[in-house]
């Protein structure tokens, strides 16, 4: 029989790519997780890995089993809430992750107005560039993040619900110029950006380049409330979600000459019947709040 917590492994290692990362991400030696991995060709009597120089990589069947371990896992969680609560109460354990901006402002709100005692909502921090990979991976059960990430599309094997879309804002110090902003008349100017491969840095720098400029990067922070006391203190500009802006601190927003905004939604993995709990985290995060700086989609029927 394929036991689960090997084919969890397996699956890690399709989302993470290396062995080291998997150990890393499980608590466990590397040693522990090829040996595991090991077992689990045996038992199905099939080379899942092959060598390529020090490191592994799955075989074509490995990569199909991986696959399919992902589908089995959700199922097998499916299976366990509905033992928990056969009365179809929602029930167990729901990983919901979020971007920055999003935790306080979408994910509080939507988990404070949840009334069921059986079902336990955790909310993790995670920026597009991580909850993409972790919903994938089996880490997260919902997430929260952009469409609009370029550089990691997402594909058929998610399921998308659009809640909202935010528009992308030039963040200067509030003596500033105010009106739309033409990011080109920005070229000399010191730079805040987000960590390299997020959603924001990869956004800023595409979006400089295109009006003709390099941006002269002097911080990066992974924290928003860091960048916005940086620009407040008139030592950078920034181009941050309209979301992201603290109006507790001393800035001048302008939005884009060229309008540019980010859709948020609730993602899901598909392919199998979502559970009573992802289910009623799913409807909490459709009824937003009023927020000024969000357009609200409509609800799909």
């Amino acid at each position: 029989m394929l036991n689960p917590w090997r084919l969890r492994l397996l699956s890690k290692l399709d989302t993470l790519g290396t062995v080291r990362a998997v150990a890393h991400d499980a608590n466990l030696s590397a040693s522990s997780v090829s040996q595991q991995l090991a077992v689990l060709e045996a038992e199905t009597r099939t080379q899942l890995l092959e060598r390529t120089g020090r490191r592994v990589r799955l075989t074509p069947a490995g990569l199909m089993l991986a696959r399919r371990a992902r589908v089995i896992l959700d199922h097998m969680e499916t299976v366990e809430a509905e033992l928990r609560s056969l009365n179809e109460e929602p029930a167990g354990l729901v990983r919901l992750g979020a971007f920055q901006s999003a935790i306080h402002t979408l994910a509080v709100p939507a988990v404070s107005r949840l009334a069921h005692p059986d079902l336990e909502v955790q909310l993790l921090e995670l920026e597009p560039h991580e909850s993409i990979p972790a919903l994938r991976g089996g880490d997260a059960d919902v997430i929260i993040t952009t469409t609009d990430f370029v550089e990691l599309p997402l594909g058929p094997d998610l399921d998308i619900v659009p809640l909202a879309t935010d528009p992308i804002v030039l963040v200067t110090p509030p003596d500033a110029p105010r009106g739309p902003a033409v990011l080109s008349a920005y070229a000399n100017e010191p730079w805040a950006l987000d960590m390299p491969q997020s959603y924001m840095a990869n956004l800023t720098l595409r979006l400089c380049r295109e009006s003709g400029f390099e941006p002269r990067v002097v911080c990066r922070f992974s924290n928003y409330l860091m960048t916005l006391q940086h620009v407040e203190a008139g030592l950078a500009i920034a181009l941050l979600p309209g979301l992201a802006v603290d109006r507790h601190y001393r800035v001048a927003t302008r939005e884009l000459a060229t309008p540019v905004t980010r859709t948020i939604a609730a993602v899901v993995r598909s392919g199998t019947p979502l559970r009573a709990g992802v289910n009623v985290v799913l409807e909490a995060l459709r009824q937003l709040p009023e927020l000024p700086e969000l357009v609200r989609l409509p609800s799909s029927p």
